[in-house]
């Protein structure tokens, strides 16, 4: 048996490989260079072609980019209308911005449980979580798996709450056959360099409703407007603007909107191309004992921003943490996705329960993302799976016995 690198081995790998990277060809770099030949570096004529093609992909009538994934939820419950006291229910399982969006606003989040197949808000725990004070539901698509949303969605219905669908993980995903940013009543986007496609940073939100679509560009924007229509002075100089809410400057560059523009015409290569790893990862791992991953019902519709294995660490007889570092030292550059928001010491402070989800628990000690990026060979994702079946091998084997683990 192969002898761990953790414990002095030879590596699989002798560098290590990232669990995320952008990935840049010189199409993309011509059209940021366009840009900064033009008269526009901002507020140009690129944001607004960026939003118009975002809007087609995702068939949704109204697209607004702004500065990153944080603001498009903080705008997003803006224009929801969460204010001081509103609850608003948010999975667990997902970086601290889709809560901390509603605290912004002087929101309450209220967490609920996950799902332990799908690793998704659980709808289950959702009916449990809403009271009186209930305004709406963020539902974050974990790893680029669509949440439960048919039945969220009926949720909110029945008790008039407004659907927020946290994207970030999941452009070009389909539900059901509609796309991702055309169902919740707000679907929100992110652009960093670890997502499918990349604006350097950036976000969007995505709306069918004219209200909504008319409160997220208003607050992106200082809460300023030109339009006529909007405006409570009759003034009709060219110069005159108004300030109708307060609102914050979360404008995306034509910068950034250029490469977007760039990189959305290559998303469906980018989805194919994950598509590919996810589906020769879940073929090797189900013949892996004591892991498992993440269930998708529809694959051939879902773009995986994340792949992520929980490891029976019992029947393993070992921590994650071992896993965790093991993986590194064999040059399989993971990473572990999420600490359960409720658990980070800001929100210790405010007073929630450390064991408020027992599934966001179970799961946070038995996960580990492993890379997955369209910079990836064939021959890289041969290493990740070889490097897991090497160290879960050597703790049903050799590691049975060894107490270093």
């Amino acid at each position: 048996m192969n002898k761990l690198a953790i414990n002095g081995g030879n590596p699989v790998r002798s560098g290590l490989l990232g669990y995320g990277h952008q990935v840049i060809a010189q199409s993309d770099i011509e059209a940021v260079v366009q840009v900064l030949k033009s008269d526009y570096l901002t507020c140009g004529p690129a944001t607004k072609e960026f939003e118009n093609k975002l809007a087609q992909i995702v068939n949704a009538p109204y697209v607004t980019a702004v500065a990153n994934g944080t603001a498009a939820l903080h705008i997003a419950c803006l224009a929801a209308g969460i204010r001081p006291g509103d609850e608003v229910v948010v999975s667990p399982i997902t970086f601290a911005a889709s809560a901390n969006c509603v605290l912004y606003c002087g929101g309450v989040p209220v967490f609920a449980d996950i799902d332990p197949i799908t690793w998704n808000i659980s709808p289950d725990s959702i009916r449990q979580k809403i009271t009186e004070k209930t305004k709406a539901v963020i539902a974050v698509d974990f790893g680029g798996c669509p949440a439960a949303l048919d039945d969220i969605r009926s949720i909110c219905d029945k008790h008039g709450l407004i659907l927020i669908e946290d994207a970030a993980h999941s452009l070009g995903s389909q539900y059901g056959g509609e796309c991702v940013g055309s169902i919740a009543d707000l679907t929100t986007f992110s652009f960093h360099p670890v997502k499918t496609v990349t604006t350097g940073e950036g976000g969007a939100v995505a709306t069918s409703n004219a209200e909504f679509a008319q409160r997220v560009e208003l607050f992106s924007k200082h809460g300023i407007t030109r339009d006529k229509k909007l405006m409570t002075s009759k003034d009709d100089g060219d110069w005159y603007y108004e300030q109708l809410e307060l609102g914050y400057n979360y404008r995306i560059s034509d910068i950034q909107a250029a490469l977007g523009i760039s990189q959305l015409g290559r998303l469906p290569e980018f989805a194919r191309r994950r598509r590919e790893i996810v589906s020769y990862y879940n073929e090797e791992f189900a013949h892996i004992p004591h892991v498992s991953f993440q269930f998708d019902p529809a694959p051939e519709s879902t773009v995986r921003h994340l792949y992520v294995l929980r490891f029976d660490t019992e029947a393993l007889r070992t921590s994650r943490r071992f896993i965790f570092d093991a993986l590194r030292c064999e040059g399989i550059g993971v990473n572990v996705h999420y600490l359960p928001v409720f658990r980070l010491p800001y929100y210790d402070q405010l007073g929630y329960d450390p064991n408020c989800c027992i599934e966001a628990n179970l799961f946070y000690d038995q996960a580990i993302t492993l890379p997955l990026h369209c910079s990836m060979s064939d021959s890289d994702a041969r290493d990740v799976v070889g490097a897991v079946r090497k160290v879960v091998e050597w703790l049903m084997g050799e590691g049975a016995d060894d107490d270093v683990r």
